[in-house]
């Protein structure tokens, strides 16, 4: 029995030896942080009361054949899933080895609500377009009007698609790319000039004006620069979408020499808008993929809900840090912070 109990305690898993008698023989170290301290010697039943791995337990007491079951327990913060192993061992007793599979179950769910976002996110214009041809086969087919009008349409939605898709290829290899650290220096102030040539238009359209302030440059840090151009651009349409009723969207740029966040001297962007702002509620989970604070206002804007996703992934690839500050009714501040080694 020493023997067996020195082998349990060399398992890092949680493991359970149960004796003939159904009573708890033996249980290591990993066993006793998730049951107690207090459970050698008790009735299985009394410890672990969840009625599948219960049942596993009798089978396996009564057939001596290994069962599978799962356990899970719900803790103050989170709830773990663990995977048991209920296997016979000699002398008729059982032997109960716990794998944690929380993050398994995670990621799954994360998988199936990632396809099942951009299922919804795909049927919607992919249904206004079937609908389209349709009517453009039938009822409309000799109106003119109705074609050039339905064709418009048509066009919008197949284009939110196209930026729907290409969001994704970009998320996707951004995401494949986020443990290699760009090398090369680029300026900033460059990217940031760049960015918004690339927006005056959009800017033109919405009657918002862009504008330039504090240190002129050259800013050098480690950068992906066509990476970083795409974070510019996401960040300052965002404003001009959403933020441009204050008629005027700032990026100030500046250099700190300062211990920010323990990323030491750092470039700081903040592009800055004047509109109606963000409730403090919605701030926490903005980077999440395909959230939006207006889901309609989102889609009439043409946002695919995956633009501060992608540029949370790029500015950890970047090692550096994003942040969000805003209040109902004095605009937005959204800031990127990039360590210059």
């Amino acid at each position: 029995m020493k023997l067996l109990e020195t082998l349990l305690e060399g398992v890092p898993l949680p493991m359970v030896l149960i004796d003939s008698e159904e009573r708890i023989a033996a249980a290591n170290a990993p066993a006793l942080a998730l049951f107690g301290s207090g459970i050698v010697g008790r009735h299985y039943v009394i410890a672990m009361r969840q009625p599948g791995l219960l049942d596993a337990i009798e089978g396996t007491l009564r057939h001596r054949q290994m069962v599978r079951a799962r356990h899970i327990i719900t803790g103050p913060s989170r709830e773990a899933s663990y995977r048991v192993t209920v296997s016979p061992v000699e002398g008729g007793r059982v032997l109960c080895a716990f794998e944690d599979i929380t993050e398994q179950e995670q990621a799954g769910a994360i998988r199936r609500d990632f396809v099942a976002n951009v299922s919804h996110e795909l049927r919607t214009p992919l249904t206004s377009l079937l609908g389209f041809i349709e009517t453009l086969q039938g009822a409309a087919k000799d109106d003119p009007g109705a074609r050039a009008r339905f064709l418009a349409i048509m066009a919008r939605e197949a284009e939110r698609m196209n930026r729907l898709v290409r969001d994704l290829l970009s998320l996707s290899r951004v995401e494949s790319e986020e443990r290699v650290r760009p090398t090369t220096l680029v300026d900033v102030a460059a990217l940031v000039a760049l960015a918004v040539t690339a927006l005056r238009p959009t800017a033109a359209s919405a009657g918002a004006t862009i504008e330039i302030t504090g240190d002129p440059g050259p800013l050098l840090v480690p950068a992906d620069s066509d990476q970083m151009v795409q974070v510019f651009q996401n960040l300052i349409e965002n404003a001009l979408k959403y933020g441009a009723g204050g008629g005027l969207v700032t990026i100030a740029l500046r250099r700190d020499e300062n211990d920010i966040l323990r990323l030491g001297p750092s470039v700081v962007v903040d592009v800055i808008d004047r509109g109606e702002g963000i409730d403090p509620i919605h701030i926490p989970r903005l980077t999440e993929r395909f959230y939006r604070v207006d889901n309609h206002r989102s889609r009439e804007q043409g946002g695919t809900g995956l633009g501060l996703a992608i540029v949370k992934h790029i500015v950890n690839r970047h090692r550096g840090r994003f942040r969000i500050e805003s209040a109902k009714g004095k605009g937005s501040t959204f800031t990127i912070i990039l360590p210059e080694g």
